[in-house]
């Protein structure tokens, strides 16, 4: 007799049973079919995938964006007696194939791996090679360029229908809109898919928008009240440092987290988080992917978010206990000036793409009409200044580039070296007394990088010898000399990225191919941040309708407890709803037009009141497309 998905639920997570749709999910996956899983952040996606990979015999693929996201759900089900596994990178050929001996004949249920590593024809051919029962694909809105994530290996996910053509897809992410499913249904092919959404709606989260000078005063203010555990997401990681500091000393205990710290910090900071001896974890979006704490009772979005996809994401790791929580964001003038000032600068024109494409051949030397065959070393800082470029357009006309199958940018992409002291302050001091060559550079390290006596912190040897006034090759020489001395422990990054250029050199006709897609694109991203920007600036419409319209959501109502709605009850003749049924006793019968024209308010605003007004029968729509009162 087959076990059933409430007993796989019970022997290995203890619980007795489904939240909604989790169980209609498991079904349509156990009966073979394509589906597709639209869960908000802290709904249980992954059951709706591991589950239905116990039921049934073979092993569960499970692609993943983050490696600390796989290797976090690695430990889980081993902790809980599942074998899984993930390939770690580094790995040579005969290393993955004891992997994948190990997958077919040791009983294990679930493989892990990155869309980056499933481009390799050989780790495609051992996939082909164990019995799959499922492919499931996480964060699945990274396929669509519509989505808020695009990342140009999802695209290629598709491979597996042609190696795998039996196995069932399930495509799972928490944001998502109706363009963004069509595009994951259209690019993983999927046959005659199920969709399967759960609201967006949380009755226990109050979305709070407060524009106001001092946000730390307002943290003070709120830490004052508020005991329960709480994350803070700043933009910098400067930011997050500067901020748990002033808490701290204002007597609020608060650890910060964020991609430039050692692997070491990051632990530490997340374990003292979750144990609650530093409740408060200040961090940037680096920070999140995966956590499963019940009791977070309050997000703080210090800075604005990128996108209300971002948003939504961030502020659902509140309140996953079904207690009251607060979703709060802090903003000003100057934030509002300065995000549309990123937005300008990390948003090239199709000239700009031109021109730096261009430019990278040049770079290297390469001349009209030839591929390079091998890949280059190449530093971002250095071509930029060489060409008086922005360094975060040129970042994002890589991006862009790489996005089209134009370049590959090697996995080091962004990563960088590290460099510890492994020796007391004193010897120090007293090194820097009888070496004046090296005093000045050392002073410069240990004031630009701060903790570099307690663990490994990531350097960029560029960036120093801007302010060293030294050329980036003695930088490294300077370090290399305090390794031999064995004052540091310096481990230089092979290279800063590296670019493999996949196409001959054709300048403006290579872009030419896909500029009105990149155009699209870029639309499509100044989209996404102006619908945050109204979102912020709309104090009128509650916060809860107004991120339900937004994923398309079309049985909207009103929260009562976020910043619009509280304030509705202080003045409920005010409210806009209230206004339209005045402007209708008068008018008698108006289009959605004329009521925004009359109340000055936008009409996509308009449109969200009249709809929950027609929902609660206090008006009607006529057959000429006016509404009157009922």
């Amino acid at each position: 007799m087959m076990i059933s998905p409430e007993q796989i639920l019970a022997k290995y997570w203890g619980f007795t049973e489904f939240r909604a749709p989790q169980k209609e999910v498991i079904t349509a996956v156990v009966n073979q079919k394509d589906v597709i899983t639209l869960l908000p952040t802290g709904a249980g996606k992954s059951f709706c995938f591991q589950i239905p990979a116990l039921l049934k015999p073979g092993v569960c693929l499970v692609i993943s964006p983050l490696i600390a996201l796989m290797q976090d759900q690695v430990e889980n089900l081993k902790k809980i007696g599942i074998k899984a596994v993930t390939i770690p990178s580094g790995n040579d050929t005969n290393e993955i194939i004891t992997l994948f001996d190990n997958i077919k004949f040791g009983n294990v249920k679930f493989l892990y791996i990155s869309p980056e590593r499933l481009q390799s024809t050989f780790i495609q051919q051992k996939i082909k090679e164990i019995n799959l029962n499922l492919i499931a694909i996480d964060e699945a809105h990274c396929i669509s360029e519509w989505g808020h994530d695009f990342r140009p290996s999802y695209r290629k996910i598709k491979i597996l229908r042609e190696l795998n053509s039996k196995v069932p897809f399930i495509a799972l992410t928490a944001t998502a809109n109706k363009k963004v499913i069509e595009d994951i249904a259209k690019n993983l092919e999927l046959k005659s898919p199920e969709v399967f959404r759960k609201s967006f709606y949380k009755n226990n989260l109050a979305y709070q928008v407060f524009k106001l000078e001092d946000k730390l005063e307002r943290l003070v203010q709120i830490f004052k009240k508020t005991k329960s555990p709480a994350i803070i997401y700043a933009n910098t990681r400067k930011k997050t440092e500067e901020i748990a500091n002033f808490l701290n000393a204002n007597n609020f205990k608060s650890s910060f987290y964020h991609g430039g710290l050692s692997a070491i910090h990051k632990q530490i900071s997340f374990d003292n988080w979750m144990q609650e001896k530093t409740p408060i974890m200040v961090a940037t979006n680096a920070f999140g992917m995966g956590i499963d704490k019940p009791n977070v009772g309050l997000v703080i979005h210090y800075n604005l978010p990128f996108s209300i996809e971002n948003y939504v994401q961030e502020t659902g790791r509140a309140g996953r206990n079904n207690k009251k929580s607060f979703a709060v964001l802090l903003y000003n003038n100057h934030d509002i000036a300065l995000y549309k000032e990123q937005l300008f600068n990390s948003l090239p024109t199709i000239t700009e793409i031109k021109e730096i494409h261009k430019k990278l051949y040049q770079y290297f030397r390469i001349s009209n009409g030839e591929i390079a065959t091998t890949p280059f070393d190449f530093n971002i800082l250095e071509f930029s200044k060489k060409y008086n470029f922005s360094v975060l357009k040129t970042d994002a006309v890589l991006k862009i580039i790489s996005n089209y199958g134009i370049i590959e940018l090697s996995n080091n992409y962004n990563k960088k070296s590290t460099l510890q002291f492994i020796t007391h302050h004193s010897n120090i001091l007293k090194f820097s007394h009888k070496n004046d060559a090296l005093k000045i550079f050392i002073g410069i390290l240990l004031r630009t990088y701060g903790g570099l006596f307690e663990s490994e912190i990531k350097i960029d040897e560029f960036f120093i010898a801007k302010k060293a006034g030294i050329t980036s090759q003695k930088v490294i020489e300077n370090l290399k000399k305090l390794q031999e001395l064995e004052f540091v422990n310096y481990i230089p990054v092979q290279a800063e990225t590296s670019i493999l250029f996949l196409v001959p050199r054709e300048d403006d006709k290579t872009i030419n191919r896909f500029s009105k897609n990149m155009k699209q694109f870029l639309l499509q991203k100044e989209k996404k941040a102006t619908d945050l920007l109204n979102y912020v600036a709309n104090h009128d419409v509650c916060r809860s309708i107004q991120l339900l319209t937004y994923f398309d959501e079309k049985n909207t109502k009103k929260c009562n407890i976020c910043d619009v709605c509280l304030s509705e009850k202080k003045d409920k003749k005010n409210t806009t709803p209230e206004k339209i049924i005045a402007i209708l006793k008068v008018e008698k019968k108006l289009s959605s037009k004329e009521i925004s024209t009359l109340l000055n308010i936008a009409e996509k605003d308009i449109l969200i009141h009249l709809r929950m007004l027609i929902a609660s029968e206090k008006i009607i729509l006529t057959n000429q497309n006016k509404f009157q009162i009922k």
